[in-house]
């Protein structure tokens, strides 16, 4: 069961995205929890702790994007309970990677959030690029 008000928070995911994929990461760092025990795993490679680290992995990442003209959340797993909600899924986009050419990006995502105050906020995001499926690889 989800709550709607986390309903309505991931409503928002779709343009907070597509700002951060088009070089703007402000919408994306409001989304954050601020609170020092926040964590991000990033599909870059950075790990970070505490609001300060987090958000300027967020600009650096932001810095690095430009010319999305999709951006597709999909959500496998929504829950939420009490006040701790999370989502597993997808975020797929066409966009150019430090001034390259557009291409297709796909990233498995997994957040975690925490209803402070009575909004939701992220606490957690966990990014990466999903390795090759070893089921489709041909037979030797």
């Amino acid at each position: 069961m989800t709550d709607d008000a986390f309903m309505k928070t991931l409503g928002q995911e779709t343009a907070i995205q597509a700002a951060m994929l088009n070089g703007d990461p402000g919408p994306m760092i409001n989304y954050w929890a601020d609170s020092d025990d926040i964590t991000v795993f990033g599909g870059w490679g950075r790990i970070e702790k505490g609001h300060k680290p987090v958000t300027d992995a967020m600009r650096w990442v932001g810095s690095r994007f430009t010319g999305a003209d999709a951006v597709d959340l999909e959500h496998l797993v929504i829950a939420s309970s009490g006040d701790l909600a999370y989502t597993v899924g997808f975020e797929r986009s066409h966009v150019s990677v430090d001034s390259g050419p557009l291409r297709e990006m796909t990233l498995r995502v997994t957040h975690i959030y925490r209803r402070i105050d009575g909004d939701w906020k992220l606490t957690h995001r966990h990014a990466d690029f999903p390795p090759p499926d070893p089921r489709k690889a041909s037979a030797r």
